[in-house]
């Protein structure tokens, strides 16, 4: 069942890749730009991947007006923010990473649909994590 991966394609040929697998301390969330040659990619524990499946929402919702960056802590700290010029898209940038992630507009609803099911797979391998611990 794990690792679990989805290829998302827009109509131009643009992909990200969307995976959850097991981790220490539940499970890893990671996007990554399949369609460019140097591969970009992000990790997210449960807490960014919630993040971002919100700040997608309200990216979404604000549009044609601004969005105010969100920031998480947690085991992969993220900044996220939305662009509309040159074009419309949320980028996240880790530390760790030192580069921009961008996930275009033309992806949003098809991700956030994606994770709204990976989250639900993410907090089930965490808790059974947590029942490993105690």
């Amino acid at each position: 069942m794990f690792p679990r991966i989805r290829e998302i394609t827009d109509p131009f040929g643009m992909m990200l890749r969307i995976s959850v697998e097991p981790h220490p301390v539940g499970a890893l969330v990671a996007l990554e730009r399949s369609d460019q040659a140097d591969r970009p990619k992000v990790l997210l524990d449960c807490y960014g991947a919630e993040l971002l499946s919100g700040y997608i929402m309200a990216a979404r919702l604000a549009l044609p007006d601004a969005l105010p960056e969100e920031s998480c802590g947690g085991r992969y700290p993220s900044q996220m923010r939305m662009t509309q010029d040159p074009k419309t898209s949320i980028e996240i940038r880790q530390s760790e990473l030192g580069h921009l992630f961008e996930i275009p507009a033309p992806f949003w609803d098809k991700l956030y649909a994606e994770l709204c099911m990976v989250l639900a797979h993410a907090r089930e391998l965490s808790r059974g994590s947590a029942q490993r611990v105690h």
